[in-house]
């Protein structure tokens, strides 16, 4: 059984968020909330959350990664980012989108793209998950949470709980969340190129 923590959506309880740390750091698949509905992670070098969120998803090992990251200065230590990167990182994180870059040699192979060698990546604006990631003091390996045919997020806990609570060591529930999917914006060529355009503005990328 998962243990299944109700965490505050606005005060986030310390101790909660605490605990939710010990159980991500001792190897444990998290379900938790953002701010495009709820994704499923581990810690960066978990290789068998990884293979368990695979088979949870039912995507193969060449899925896109994203990494949750709770600021700018950890995300540039994980993907190689240059001056006009910099920029558009700069004035548009945290916030709905994912920005896929290439990765720096601090991010697992495994994790990276085969072929580009890029991940995702995200700083998200939910306190929650933002909460999680300060005393984590590390990115987490998330995907979104998109279960069976479903083509958005997850955004009831209940719901995940319903179909999850034996899968995965934690669930933490902070209420129900938007299904508007990020802005996925690819800089990791130069020029920004819009994948997919979702509850992020693409105007700041239209070049």
């Amino acid at each position: 059984m998962s243990q299944y923590f109700e965490i505050h959506p606005e005060n986030p309880q310390k101790r909660l968020i605490q605990q939710a740390t010990e159980i991500i750091r001792r190897g444990g698949v998290v379900v938790y909330p953002t701010d495009s509905g709820y994704a499923i992670g581990c810690q960066l070098g978990n290789k068998q959350g990884v293979d368990r969120i695979c088979q949870i998803r039912d995507i193969d090992k060449e899925h896109n990664f994203t990494l949750m990251c709770r600021d700018l200065s950890e995300l540039s230590i994980y993907a190689r980012v240059d001056n006009d990167a910099f920029r558009l990182l700069k004035n548009n994180t945290p916030g709905p989108y994912t920005f896929i870059l290439k990765g720096t040699k601090e991010v697992p192979k495994r994790l990276l793209n085969p072929k580009r060698k890029t991940i995702g990546i995200r700083v998200p604006t939910n306190k929650v998950a933002l909460a999680l990631l300060e005393d984590m003091n590390e990115p987490l390996m998330s995907t979104s949470l998109i279960l069976g045919k479903n083509e958005l997020a997850e955004s009831d806990p209940n719901d995940i709980r319903e179909q999850l609570e034996k899968r995965v060591e934690l669930i933490i529930d902070g209420g129900n969340q938007p299904e508007h999917p990020t802005t996925v914006v690819d800089l990791s060529e130069g020029a920004p190129v819009v994948r997919r355009e979702g509850a992020g503005n693409t105007d700041p990328f239209d070049f």
